[in-house]
């Protein structure tokens, strides 16, 4: 008994059971299963699993832009249009005007810059709410794809296509796989390894802190283990010339780089610090302008990567791409745990949202059911997930989202009451000198 015990407080660094710490990833575990029992294997084929990074990785991009737009308290509903004009400007810029591809991929990004800082100029520091600025950006910026591009396709060259539509090259002996998919998913396993073996490390050294037993510990990298090497094979064992892609290598170092960024430096706490109270993080030193002007800028320059991604994916610009995108990234990163008040979500959390989304649409599609169901059947799958999570939360029972978001308060959203105490004790010390 003390073991099944140990096992429902630790073995995923929960308090009571790992399913109220994991809810949302025991989701899409049996999300994935059911449509895999439906669709004869289809959904966790190597071509499906291949196809649908490279479909979904521009909405995930979007969605950690999102993400940290919602935890300031904003919204953003400009991203779609964004995304749309920053395409057809590279793709002109390099068909029409002889730019190289390198170079259009930075032109593309400084065009995302650009428009963020204009659109954060007017949130940060005129007090227009980004509401209505996005709103006004969606109109202006899909009104701008369509009179640049005059409504018509333009096609990008081969070396661009390797952002949206690349794989991981053939290299080494012919080992049956793909060797650096392989080599991928060696160094994912060493991660999860060193990063396990870390953190135990970490709580042994805290005073007061219960470590979980080693045998949990061992369980937990056992499992995590046989998820990597389990996805390493099926993209290393894809059809000849196929891999793991690059859209999804990029997709990874973005939510690396992110996640350490908002729960391990004091500008990503800043952000979660002016969601949770703004006039408390004003008073504890944290600059809302600079803040709410840095997720706006850094938003669009997302929205525009994810443009490019997916221009070099369909292999040209039109006038019809980027609709309804913003909606995809919201629904992703509500469904990951956000908070609609701001102040509380992760990046980790935003990714299991939008997968949950990208295997119900793709389990969908191979069943053969019609864009119209499948529109409506991921409108009520959003709105009953959130709708029965809060429901639960203000009954005082088991929520997913809060849950989800448990383990990372402590670390990623700052207590508003503290920041203005500690404001207040800053105030009573007299100034240096």
């Amino acid at each position: 008994m003390s073991r099944i015990k140990d096992l429902q407080k630790h073995l995923f660094g929960g308090t009571t059971s790992n399913a109220r710490q994991f809810g949302m990833i025991f989701t899409l575990v049996a999300i994935i299963v059911l449509f895999q029992i439906l669709t004869d294997g289809l959904t966790l084929n190597s071509g499906n699993l291949i196809a649908l990074t490279q479909q979904y990785a521009y909405i995930s991009i979007l969605s950690i832009g999102m993400l940290m737009v919602i935890v300031a308290g904003h919204i953003d509903l400009s991203v779609g249009s964004v995304a749309a004009f920053t395409g057809i400007v590279v793709a002109k810029a390099i068909a029409e005007h002889d730019l190289p591809w390198p170079v259009g991929i930075l032109l593309g990004l400084v065009v995302g810059g650009l428009i963020g800082a204009w659109q954060g100029f007017w949130v940060a520091y005129i007090g227009v709410p980004a509401f209505i600025v996005t709103l006004a950006g969606m109109l202006l910026f899909r009104g701008g794809n369509q009179y640049i591009g005059n409504a018509e396709t333009v096609q990008v060259p081969e070396g661009f296509k390797t952002i949206g539509a690349g794989y991981l090259p053939e290299v080494g002996p012919d080992t049956g796989y793909n060797n650096l998919t392989l080599l991928l998913g060696l160094l994912a396993c060493l991660a999860v390894i060193w990063r396990e073996l870390r953190a135990r490390q970490v709580r042994l050294q805290m005073e007061g802190a219960e470590p979980a037993p080693m045998w949990i510990t061992l369980l937990r990298i056992a499992v995590l283990l046989g998820v990597v090497v389990f996805a390493t094979l099926r993209f290393a064992g894809g059809r000849v010339g196929t891999s793991f892609p690059v859209s999804g290598i990029i997709l990874a170092v973005l939510v690396i780089g992110y996640s350490f960024y908002t729960r391990n430096t004091a500008g990503g706490r800043h952000i979660y610090a002016v969601g949770g109270n703004s006039r408390a993080a004003e008073l504890s030193g944290v600059k809302l302008q600079r803040v709410n002007f840095f997720v706006m800028m850094n938003m669009s320059i997302l929205a525009a990567l994810a443009g490019m991604i997916f221009v070099a994916r369909s292999g040209a610009s039109g006038p019809q791409d980027g609709l309804s995108w913003e909606l995809d990234a919201i629904a992703a990163v509500f469904v990951g745990g956000a908070a609609v008040s701001g102040g509380l979500g992760t990046i980790s959390g935003s990714i299991v949202g939008g997968l949950v989304m990208a295997v119900l649409n793709n389990g969908l599609q191979l069943l053969g059911t019609g864009s119209d169901m499948v529109q409506i059947i991921k409108g009520l799958f959003l709105l009953g997930a959130v709708a029965l999570d809060v429901y639960n939360k203000s009954q005082g029972r088991f929520s997913v989202i809060g849950s989800i978001m448990r383990p990372f308060r402590r670390e990623t959203s700052a207590d508003p009451v503290a920041l203005a105490e500690a404001s207040r004790e800053k105030e009573k010390t007299p100034a240096a000198g």
